[in-house]
């Protein structure tokens, strides 16, 4: 569907919260991606030039993961200001979610992954209410993403 299911208080909440830790989108984008990397070391064999990265020193240290990491939480900072908007909600989450379909080839899994390591980056740093007002946020995104899986045949 392509309404969103968050009330006006629920996306202030998720901003907020949002807001904390995206002060700081390069460190903290490029440590989800070192854990998710760390935790789901298959997530790793997509990108190419990552894969002989073994130790999260040398990933931290890396242009590219830490390139990346900003670029994912970019993304989800263009769909957290778009929350109360659906349509531009879906101008952002409909092309890239159908690039890592058909492109990149992305097993759709692992955007749930990152979506709940970012949720864990949230209550270590900021506490559970943080978490909790971010949650709604990401099942939002991941859900789109599933759907647009589904119409590219996935």
């Amino acid at each position: 569907s392509s309404t969103m299911s968050l009330s006006e208080a629920e996306v202030q909440s998720a901003r907020g919260a949002w807001e904390k830790i995206y002060v700081d989108a390069e460190d903290n984008g490029t440590t989800v991606l070192i854990r998710m990397f760390t935790e789901h070391p298959d997530t790793k064999s997509y990108f190419t030039h990552f894969k002989g990265m073994d130790s999260a020193e040398e990933m931290k240290q890396s242009d590219q993961v830490r390139c990346h990491g900003k670029k994912v939480f970019s993304a989800i900072n263009d769909m957290v200001q778009h929350l109360d908007n659906s349509e531009a909600f879906l101008g952002i989450v409909t092309p890239l979610g159908k690039k890592h379909a058909t492109q990149l080839k992305i097993d759709p899994k692992n955007f749930r992954i990152i979506c709940d390591i970012i949720l864990q980056l949230m209550e270590e740093k900021f506490g559970g209410d943080s978490k909790a007002s971010f949650e709604k946020v990401t099942n939002e995104i991941c859900t789109h993403l599933n759907n647009i899986y589904k119409e590219e045949g996935w």
